[in-house]
């Protein structure tokens, strides 16, 4: 059975869209939990309040996150 939400996922939100669009980093705990890369914040999201980010979400985040690995470098 697949993983819901592998690291290097595109997710957001279920419930609000406060957090924006944003990349899994990492599984946490007994593999229910993610940590997430969001555009303002990393967080730990429970995955039933995660969703598959839309076309244009992803693409959001991918340029978020190449600007800012350009402008400071470094794993984001």
């Amino acid at each position: 059975m697949d993983t819901p939400f592998p690291p290097g996922s595109f997710v957001a939100h279920t419930a609000t869209d406060v957090y924006g669009p944003g990349k899994v980093l990492d599984e946490e705990g007994m593999g229910d939990w993610r940590r997430v890369r969001f555009v303002h914040f990393v967080a730990s999201v429970h995955v039933r309040d995660l969703r598959v980010d839309t076309t244009r979400e992803a693409a959001d985040v991918e340029f978020w996150l190449a600007h800012k690995k350009a402008k400071y470098g470094g794993q984001w």
